[in-house]
């Protein structure tokens, strides 16, 4: 018991003094009735004159009560009226109920009172605050007037005698001077730049001796001037590297003019056959330079990656692209796949086991790439297997060929399966993609740690971290192609078989769209190769054939097709037909062929998802266009997935990002 409680029960009050006088003054009657009567008198004396003193002292509290009241509600006034920073109440729908003089100096005294808040300031939504706010207080950025201000601010409950409300108390300070600072610091921070000639050993043979100074120089001078508004640090470190030191607020010019240094070094004729093409990554936003550094060098690695002639930014991990609009340039060197040929060679021989695995909805270039590394794998005398789980109609072909043929029968397992059998020491080998996310297996990249990427598409943001050996040439026509030159190497005077050969044969006829789209000096080569080894291409073109129902499903794709900006040919259908998407991609290549057209898509919605599968001629990149969406590919050949979203909304999403790309 505390003491408070302890005192109250010690301490008897007034009234408790006169019951007892009461009583007493009743006992007393009983004894002497005029004594009791005087003692009454006294009695009703001492009642009425301690009802009076209670009724003054209550008085004069109330009285002070009052007055402290009016004085704190005068100070209270007055605190708001002459409160040092601008101050405005809203109600619950933005309407301004009261503001300050500095409120109103803000929007030099105009008349603010019952209007809504938006009509000045148009990011202050009281909704959307009321909705995200957490608590009763919150704090928000805003640029008004040219000044930036931090609001803070709080919702305050009014209780009156015949209702309950809310209203919201903002009150602005003034960062500009801060926020300008923050600014100016950002805009000096250093950018590091990496510039690149992605076709100097071509554009150099394609040069006569005489004139090769020329070109060197002219690219020299142009580079030069391009970047000279900087004021940065530009040095060239190898015959075809430059670096660039900047400060960040030119950057924002750079994508102003859209990296025009790009089309600069294109002009360039100086009796070169072969354009000048330049590749750019650039790293910013790093904690320290040398992080600025990895950035712009992993920029550099995306950027020719994805075909050269092109600008990477690399903002602290987040990618954005410019340019990328013209073919990729082929390499004329083999060089490359004879190092990867050695290389592969001794990695299949030092793993307890080899896993082949491409991308999910397996095409005939995952299998024949597949198949031909199977073959090299078993020709290694190394247990291997080739991952599969969905596939379309024309692997279906294959593997009912492969059945009839000895040593295949055990050569394909599931994922679950491989997730079973595979160790630290497995060798996987993956094909024709480079995207983690887009794998048959992707648990089976966590499982070991010698991991093989060959691919032949533009490089995407995401990439397969950890691997021990990268081939990506996105020049190539087909992973087929690659892994065909690659198995020249491999081993010598290699004899492979005509199952094998048809494959590879069948995964190039297929992306080049028999031998029409991005096929270069090599690619006739590899198919040159693979003929000699064997290849039937009637019987390759077989397995190409389809049914009555896929022949009139693609028909009906292209019979709903609509031009759009009058070269591009856009045709939407919910078909379920078999094998949907190869089906597509065959409406889009034949979409295609009308005349005029430049560029196709088809869309398709398959079980909540909608695929998009994109083709043009060679003058609209569609990949471009479709990794916007998600997708990738290739300038002619491009592909993308969307869900969450309907067949129209898809239609308008792919609209739009075909209206920016034709008028950027």
């Amino acid at each position: 018991m505390d003491n408070k409680k302890f005192s109250r029960i010690l301490t008897p009050g007034v009234s408790l003094y006169f019951w007892t006088i009461f009583l007493l003054i009743g006992i007393l009657i009983y004894y002497n009735y005029w004594l009791a009567i005087l003692g009454l008198g006294i009695f009703a004396y001492l009642f009425y004159h301690n009802a009076r003193n209670k009724y003054v002292t209550n008085r004069e509290i109330k009285k002070y009560i009052e007055n402290l009241t009016f004085h704190l509600d005068t100070a209270t006034k007055d605190t708001l009226l002459h409160f040092p920073l601008p101050m405005v109440v809203l109600q619950l729908n933005g309407i301004i109920t009261w503001y300050n003089a500095e409120f109103a100096s803000i929007f030099e005294n105009q008349a603010l009172f019952e209007q809504p808040i938006t009509s000045f300031v148009e990011e202050l939504d009281v909704k959307q605050i009321i909705s995200k706010q957490q608590g009763g207080s919150f704090s928000l950025s805003l640029h008004c007037k040219n000044k930036y201000y931090k609001v803070m601010g709080n919702i305050v409950k009014i209780e009156s005698r015949t209702d309950t409300g809310y209203i919201i108390v903002l009150y602005w300070m003034d960062h500009t001077e801060l926020t300008q600072l923050k600014q100016k610091i950002e805009q000096k921070k250093s950018v590091e730049s990496i510039i690149m000639i992605d076709n100097y050993d071509e554009v150099m043979q394609s040069t006569d001796d005489a004139n090769r100074p020329q070109v060197l120089a002219e690219i020299d001078k142009r580079v030069t001037k391009c970047v000279s508004f900087t004021n940065g640090v530009l040095k060239k470190f190898e015959r075809d590297k430059y670096i660039l030191i900047f400060e960040h607020q030119y950057l924002k010019v750079f994508e102003e003019k859209k990296f025009d240094v790009l089309d600069q070094i294109r002009e360039i004729n100086m009796g070169n056959t072969i354009p000048v093409t330049l590749s750019i990554g650039i790293g910013l936003n790093g904690e320290t330079v040398t992080q600025n550094d990895i950035y712009a060098k992993a920029a550099i690695d995306i950027a020719l990656g994805r075909g050269g002639d092109q600008v990477v930014i690399n903002d602290h991990g987040k990618l954005r692209f410019f340019g990328g609009k013209t073919k990729e340039v082929e390499k004329r060197t083999k060089v490359k796949a004879r190092v990867m040929a050695y290389a592969l060679r001794g990695l299949m021989r030092q793993s307890s086991q080899v896993l082949i695995m491409g991308h999910q909805n397996a095409d005939i270039d995952v299998i024949g790439a597949a198949i031909g590394l199977y073959g090299a794998v078993k020709r290694q005398n190394q247990k291997g297997y080739i991952v599969l789980g969905s596939y379309n109609e024309t692997v279906e072909n294959m593997l009912g060929r492969l059945e009839k043929n000895e040593g295949y029968q055990d050569a394909f397992i599931t994922p679950s399966q491989a997730i079973d059998i595979i160790d630290g020491r497995t060798l996987l080998i993956v094909v024709d993609t480079h995207r983690s996310s887009f794998t048959d297996c992707p648990t089976l990249l966590e499982r070991t740690n010698h991991v093989v990427v060959i691919d032949h598409h533009r490089r995407a943001a995401e990439f397969i971290e950890n691997t021990v050996l990268v081939y990506h040439e996105p020049y190539a026509s087909s992973t087929c192609e690659m892994v065909t030159e690659v198995l020249q190497y491999i081993e010598d005077d290699i004899k492979l078989s005509t199952i094998e050969a048809e494959a590879l044969y069948a995964g190039i006829a297929i992306d080049t769209k028999n031998f029409t789209f991005k096929t270069g000096v090599r690619t006739f080569e590899a198919a040159s190769f693979l003929r000699r080894a064997g290849v039937d291409t009637v019987s390759v073109k077989q397995l190409f054939q389809s049914d009555l129902d896929t022949y009139v499903a693609r028909a009906d794709i292209v019979k709903a097709a609509q031009v759009y900006r009058k070269h591009i040919a856009i045709s939407a259908t919910q078909s379920t037909a078999k094998n949907i998407q190869m089906v597509i991609a065959q409406a889009a290549d034949e979409m295609i062929n009308i005349k005029d057209v430049k560029a196709s898509f088809v869309l398709c919605d398959i079980e909540d998802t909608i695929l998009i599968s994109g083709r043009s001629w060679g003058q609209m990149n569609v990949q471009v266009v479709l990794e916007k969406l998600g997708g990738g590919g290739h300038l002619s050949v491009a592909g993308a997935q969307l869900t969450d979203v309907t067949l129209e909304e898809a239609q308008d999403k792919l609209k739009q990002m075909i209206d920016e790309y034709l008028d950027s």
